[in-house]
């Protein structure tokens, strides 16, 4: 769950892991007691779990979240940025096979930022696409993705390259 970064469901969970739901459920329990006064939690809404942050290490995320905002961007959170920006929406599955690396935590953070916006994918349960905010857009004072450089022939390479994977796997 931790490297999923999003929540997910107890039956993906027994599927990922081969067990039954009624082995996930308890095993979700334990886990839950397991991280008591510590500094995360499984939060549960039905059927679905993720882990959090629990609410009194507040302060401290609080802390650490200006401190981000107060950074410059990484090499690593341009790249991402900028395959959001040309692809114009991808899932975080996209762009960790662009990348090489699991982009998790580089989404938050752009999405903390409000540089980017996470929507649930429509045709799949569980996967989210990630677009470029509008305050993305005003800062980098363009109107639409269109006016970005070169927009038109790095989403046409980035495209290929994506369909290439799929066509040979």
């Amino acid at each position: 769950m931790f490297l999923k970064g999003e929540p997910v469901s107890v039956s993906w969970l027994a599927k990922t892991l081969d067990k039954k739901d009624e082995e996930i459920n308890i095993s979700l329990e334990q886990l839950s007691k397991q991280l008591e006064n510590r500094g995360v939690r499984l939060v549960r809404n039905g059927n679905e779990v993720v882990l959090a942050t629990a609410p009194e290490s507040a302060e401290i995320l609080k802390s650490i979240v200006k401190s981000e905002f107060d950074s410059e961007l990484s090499k690593a959170s341009l790249e991402t940025l900028s395959i959001i920006l040309y692809k114009n929406t991808a899932s975080r599955a996209e762009i960790d096979y662009i990348r090489g690396v699991n982009s998790s935590f580089i989404l938050r953070n752009l999405l903390v930022r409000g540089l980017v916006e996470r929507e649930a994918k429509r045709d799949e349960g569980r996967s989210y696409i990630y677009k470029p905010s509008l305050s993305l857009l005003e800062h980098l004072g363009v109107k639409s993705l269109e006016e970005l450089p070169d927009f038109a022939s790095v989403s046409v390479k980035l495209k290929d390259f994506l369909n290439a994977d799929k066509k040979s796997g």
